[in-house]
């Protein structure tokens, strides 16, 4: 299934995979030809936190309603939202 998202601020209409390419490509302009490390980890860490702040909110803050959208356990859920701070 293919995510679109619009833009509010430009209007734009593109998928969440677009935004990440951008971002990522971004990413190694600004490296400027130095070695990076641990890319995919810091990717995730990027869009794993608000996904997982977007959805308690979207599900007022219930972790089983969360974890279900999410389509994860919910104690999984609760070890995510301790790695990230999120209460």
């Amino acid at each position: 299934m293919e995510v679109k998202i619009i833009n509010t601020v430009s209007g734009s209409d593109n998928t969440l995979s677009d935004h990440v390419r951008h971002c990522v490509e971004g990413y190694f302009v600004q490296l400027n030809g130095h070695e990076s490390s641990g890319l995919y980890n810091l990717v995730l860490a990027e869009v794993e936190k608000p996904l997982l702040e977007t959805a308690l909110k979207h599900a007022d803050f219930n972790q089983s309603k969360a974890a279900k959208v999410l389509g994860l356990s919910r104690s999984t859920l609760r070890k995510k939202l301790e790695q990230y701070g999120i209460s």
